[in-house]
């Protein structure tokens, strides 16, 4: 969105890659502030890497559920 300011709340990191500003924002305090690669650069250790933990330990789960579901 050209000339506009637009606030998109993600639970999964894929809708924010091409934003051009990312927050972290954690019990309403505001922890990082970057684009995507700054916040979720590798071999970071904080906040921005255990999202990307918990979001491949989602996705992984979601997978295992769904495969078990199909082999019914």
């Amino acid at each position: 969105m050209i000339g506009r300011t637009t606030l998109v709340i993600a639970h999964y990191l894929s809708p924010i890659r091409k934003a051009d500003l990312v927050m972290v924002i954690q019990q309403g305090c505001v922890l990082k502030m970057g684009t995507h690669d700054e916040l979720f650069a590798k071999g970071e250790n904080g906040v921005s890497s255990k999202l990307i933990e918990m979001q491949k330990i989602t996705h992984e789960t979601a997978v295992n559920n769904a495969r078990k579901s199909s082999a019914r």
